[in-house]
């Protein structure tokens, strides 16, 4: 059975845009799963620590056959392959970091995969580009995404013409 899933992109380390581009490469290459849409490249300023440079975010819309758990797996593989290295820090720079939004009308709230993602409703870095490839999506609890997106105006996000710096 195929479950529509879409994923968060972002980068602000060594050629942000490139890695984000990257990304969506790799998330076709996955197994049983194609990428089905991918918004434009957005610009935005960091969530965590100020001294670190802005970030590049996307997101893909996947139709896949993984489950929601190997999904997450082949994601922090793909962080992985791009010189990610978790090491607790919270929202700090990375090369890429990859959040499994949403994964079909799943929701779970174990340890190891919260869905729908926490936060999704509340960060413009996300809504904007998920807005470009489905603004009719519901969140569970949430709302639709465009809905949301026009709760969270946020000038500091910026579509980015022809792929970003």
């Amino acid at each position: 059975m195929l479950v529509t899933a879409y994923v968060g992109i972002g980068s602000n380390l060594d050629g942000p845009a490139a890695h984000v581009t990257r990304a969506f490469d790799d998330l076709s290459r996955l197994p049983d799963t194609r990428v089905i849409a991918r918004s434009p490249l957005y610009m935005s300023p960091p969530m965590g620590p100020q001294g670190q440079p802005d970030f590049i975010n996307a997101v893909a819309a996947l139709e896949t056959g993984l489950g929601a758990r190997v999904l997450m797996q082949a994601l922090l593989g793909i962080e992985s392959r791009h010189g990610r290295h978790r090491d607790g820090t919270r929202w700090g720079p990375r090369s890429l970091d990859l959040d499994l939004l949403l994964y079909g009308d799943t929701v779970s709230d174990a340890p190891e995969l919260v869905l729908p993602h926490p936060g999704i409703h509340e960060r413009a870095f996300v809504l904007y580009p998920l807005a470009d490839i489905a603004p009719g999506l519901v969140i569970p609890g949430s709302g639709t995404v465009e809905e949301l997106r026009a709760r969270r105006p946020d000038a500091r996000v910026v579509r980015l013409e022809g792929g970003g710096p």
